[in-house]
């Protein structure tokens, strides 16, 4: 597992997404894009809607299983909801886009625990060499 912790700044969004795709040369690209888009929503998530001074971001990678999981946490209070917001809303499309583009995906605090993690899971076959 690597991880990195980042301020929660807009301008940290950016970092969360480059460190993600930077740690997954191995990953097909379509998954790395894919793993990109949804971190750079939960860091959103975290700019904008909690008072957290940081978060931190894990990837798992496991080629053997084709299994990426990448974590972001958080002392944010509330945990993500989804929501289906209308055509002119101008947010409330990140959990709803982590719900449609991951295999799973999930959200937990642990009892009495001040941090939460939002998680996701991309599945992949690797691809052959040459």
């Amino acid at each position: 597992m690597s991880s990195r912790t980042f301020p929660a700044w807009p301008t940290s969004v950016p970092g969360a997404r480059s460190f993600v795709t930077g740690l997954l040369e191995r990953v097909p690209g379509r998954v790395c894009e894919t793993a990109g888009l949804l971190v750079s929503e939960l860091a959103t998530n975290v700019v904008r809607h909690t008072d957290a001074p940081t978060f931190v971001v894990a990837v798992t990678d496991d080629p053997a299983d084709g299994l990426l999981r990448v974590e972001v946490t958080d002392t944010g209070k509330d945990l993500p909801v989804l929501r289906t917001p209308g055509p002119t809303a101008e947010q409330g499309r990140g959990i709803q886009l982590v719900s449609v583009l991951a295999d799973r995906w999930g959200a937990r605090r642990a009892r009495g625990a001040p941090e939460k993690t939002v998680w996701f899971e991309l599945r992949y076959a690797s691809e052959p060499a040459g």
